[in-house]
C-alpha cells in the first residue's frame, strides 16, 4: 500500500496543500489578520490612525504662540485634517483612478504635515517627535492602502 495509506501520491499532495491552506487561514484568524471588506471609511485602519493623528495635532498645536493662530496653527491642523478627510472621501469613489487620486492628495497633505513638524521644531514651538512617529505610521499604512487599491483593480 505504500506510505500514502490508500491515497495515490497526487491525491496526497492535494490534501497536504489544502491542509496547509486551511492551517494558514486558522493562523491568520488567531492573529487577528482576517481581513473583512470595509463597509465605511471608519473601518479602515489607515483612516483610524490618520484621525488619531489629527487629534494629536490639535493637542500639540494648542500650545503654539497666539500669533500663530492664523498661521502655523491653522496650517498644520488643516493639513492633518486633509489626510483623514481625503481617505474618507476616496473610500466611496467608484473608479480606481478616483480612489488613487484622493489617496495621492492625502499623501501630499501628509508630507505637508511632515514639513510643519520640522518647522515647529526649528521654531522651538514644541517637540513633535511623537507626532512624527505617528505620521510615519500613517504614511506606511497609506502607501499600503494605495498599493492595494491599485492591485485590486487589475
Amino acid at each position: 500500500m505504500g506510505i500514502f495509506a490508500g491515497c495515490d501520491e497526487a491525491e496526497f499532495r492535494i490534501q497536504e496543500t489544502e491542509f496547509r491552506s486551511q492551517n494558514i487561514e486558522v493562523k491568520r484568524k488567531e492573529c487577528g489578520m482576517e481581513r473583512l471588506p470595509a463597509k465605511s471609511f471608519q473601518d479602515l485602519i489607515v483612516w483610524q490612525k490618520a484621525h488619531q493623528f489629527v487629534l494629536a495635532v490639535y493637542g500639540f498645536s494648542n500650545d503654539f504662540p497666539k500669533k500663530e493662530l492664523y498661521g502655523l496653527t491653522s496650517q498644520i491642523r488643516r493639513a492633518a485634517i486633509s489626510i483623514a478627510a481625503n481617505i474618507a472621501e476616496g473610500f466611496k469613489k467608484k473608479t480606481r483612478a478616483d480612489k488613487v487620486r484622493f489617496m495621492n492628495i492625502s499623501q501630499g497633505s501628509l508630507e505637508e504635515c511632515r514639513y510643519y513638524l520640522i518647522l515647529t521644531e526649528d521654531l522651538k514651538y514644541g517637540n513633535g517627535l511623537k507626532l512624527m512617529s505617528q505620521l510615519e505610521e500613517v504614511s506606511k499604512l497609506l502607501e499600503s492602502y494605495s498599493t492595494s487599491i491599485l492591485k485590486s483593480y487589475l
